[in-house]
């Protein structure tokens, strides 16, 4: 899928940003990135709340095979093929995909830098308990 096919495709939902990624574009709106367009098809945002949406169309979630396993991505499902002919019911799965992402984006933690640990009081011990230390170093060396 090019640039511009993504452009009309997302038409009636609304202005998208799209950007090279990977290998293929990162897919955002209002600055969240809620759709993947890849060689392996389109895939949205989806979680708790959209994923049975994708499994009572068939959809799979993304996945990607390394040399050593193959990595199932179940943050983005792959857009069921019949969307791409109804704009409309598009736009309204590119409506879930983006409050999907913006649920996500709100469970994270912010970024920033890391609380400094806070230190630990070191108990100090009695003057008492030191002297007879002491005390008894020094009866030990006579």
């Amino acid at each position: 899928m090019d640039r511009e096919f993504l452009i009309d495709l997302f038409a009636d939902f609304g202005p998208v940003t799209i950007r090279k990624m990977f290998s293929g574009y990162g897919i955002s709106a209002d600055g969240i990135n809620f759709a993947l367009s890849l060689r392996a098809g389109l895939f949205f945002r989806a979680d708790e709340v959209t994923i049975p949406n994708f499994e009572a169309e068939g959809s799979k979630p993304f996945q990607y095979s390394t040399s050593a396993k193959t990595v199932l991505v179940n943050s983005y499902w792959e857009l069921p093929a019949r969307l791409f002919d109804d704009s409309e019911e598009l736009a309204q799965w590119a409506r879930a995909a983006l409050a999907a992402a913006q649920r996500a984006k709100v469970k994270k933690r912010p970024k920033g830098k890391k609380a400094a640990p806070k230190k630990l009081a070191t108990k100090k011990r009695p003057a008492k308990k030191t002297a007879r230390r002491v005390g008894k170093a020094k009866r030990a060396h006579r």
